[in-house]
């Protein structure tokens, strides 16, 4: 098959390779995105759909590799580290430790921030330019706490932290959360409240990303694994795929989690590990949540929509091992169980799990490769593609055009890991 060319090829399209796509297109530039399912089939099919500039501090802080080292007792626990020897998750855990400071930390949120509140302002005007039938809801999400001991603890590198970037986070009494959300159990002792994070339902959002960009004139190749490159010099020229061959001007790399796996054979190591997640997906309850909650303490995260309902989070490094974890699952009922009058639907829908493209300092890696002149790359957001998946396509068809981005693009610059 001849090569098939166009200004821009994307590889992948999930959540990231599609909003790309359609920002690009806005700007009047031809895209082609590749995707080896079907738009949206991997982690931006099954997460929780919460946009929330709320998730500014990264999971890397002193004190977070030793709950990781414990859990490898524990196959349900929230934050699992499977105990079994794998050489590139151990590199990436030793680089991960190496971010576990407060230095880090704090440069991590302040990156993480800048994207995640550029991204809420400008979902919610794609929202309502394009037509997005999403579920789209910009109702706030409610953190739920049962001890002063986890409420404390959040406080001061959760609430503090938003409180410093200009985030509005509400600190909430018992009785308050529980006058809030009738459908919580007894026995609150105080909620904290973003006002400003919103939800929607994550697989309709990506394919109503898919819907305009066929309508603005982008191609989407289904079905097209990607299998090798060919190379001129310092350039990508052809991307080979088991749908024939494709050409473009640039290309995105923005494969999520699969990221790493591809770009070796560009001679690039991306410092990136899966880290799995969980949901389960039902009918809608009686009772079910008015807000995106997040139950603090078992760590599992309840949205609610117009005809669905989901339970979903748990943070699983197990390289690339795929299928479901039946004790991670339970794991979730049961936290849900602890919170919830009603902690599972009529009718049980879907058990899913997804691989999150966990980058060593928790920072997207989006920009320029410094290797390879025709490659950009977008990947690298972790549990928060969806959240930030307007701005990182606002910022990569900003840079491939040659325009001023509205955001610093420094601290997500590829060459930070020289690729």
């Amino acid at each position: 098959m001849n090569a098939t060319r166009g200004d821009v090829l994307i590889l992948g399209g999930g959540v990231i390779g599609l909003a790309s796509a359609l920002h690009l297109l806005r700007k009047g530039v031809a895209v082609r995105v590749l995707e080896q399912g079907t738009p949206g089939c991997g982690a931006s099919h099954g997460n929780c759909g919460t946009i929330t500039p709320s998730h500014a501090a990264p999971l890397a802080m002193p004190g977070t590799l030793g709950i990781a080292l414990r859990s490898m007792l524990r196959a349900d626990a929230p934050l699992y580290l499977n105990p079994r020897f794998d050489g590139p998750r151990l590199r990436w855990l030793l680089g991960f430790a190496r971010h576990c400071n407060w230095t880090d930390f704090h440069r991590a949120t302040v990156a993480r921030s800048m994207i995640l509140q550029r991204s809420r302002q400008l979902l919610g005007e794609l929202v309502r330019d394009e037509g997005l039938d999403c579920e789209f809801a910009e109702e706030g999400e409610l953190y739920v706490y049962r001890t002063a001991r986890a409420l404390a603890a959040d406080e001061q590198h959760h609430a503090a932290v938003l409180d410093r970037l200009g985030v509005e986070v509400r600190r909430l009494r018992g009785d308050e959360v529980g006058a809030m959300e009738p459908a919580l159990k007894p026995g609150v002792t105080g909620g904290l409240f973003h006002p400003g994070d919103a939800r929607l339902r994550p697989d309709r959002y990506v394919a109503e990303l898919a819907r305009c960009v066929r309508e603005l004139g982008g191609k989407i190749e289904s079905g097209a694994r990607i299998e090798g490159f060919d190379t001129d010099g310092e350039s990508i020229a052809r991307v080979r795929t088991s749908r024939g061959t494709f050409a473009g001007e640039r290309v995105l790399l923005a494969l999520g989690a699969w990221s790493p796996l591809l770009a070796r054979s560009l001679g690039l190591r991306l410092p990136m590990q899966p880290g799995k997640g969980y949901s389960i997906t039902y009918t809608r309850p009686v009772r079910a949540p008015r807000h995106a909650l997040v139950l603090r303490e078992a760590q599992v995260c309840v949205t609610t929509w117009a005809d669905g309902y989901r339970l979903g989070s748990t943070m699983e490094f197990s390289g690339y091992a795929e299928g479901l974890n039946r004790a991670r699952l339970d794991a979730l009922r049961r936290g849900a169980a602890t919170g919830l009058h009603e902690p599972e639907g009529p009718q049980q829908l879907e058990e899913w799990w997804g691989w999150r493209p966990m980058s060593v300092d928790e920072v997207p890696i989006i920009g320029p490769s410094t290797r390879w002149a025709n490659l950009h790359l977008a990947t690298a957001h972790g549990m928060l593609g969806v959240s930030m998946s307007a701005a990182t396509g606002e910022l990569v068809a900003d840079q491939l055009c040659g325009n001023t981005p509205a955001i610093d693009p420094k601290p997500y610059a590829p060459a930070r890991f020289g690729l």
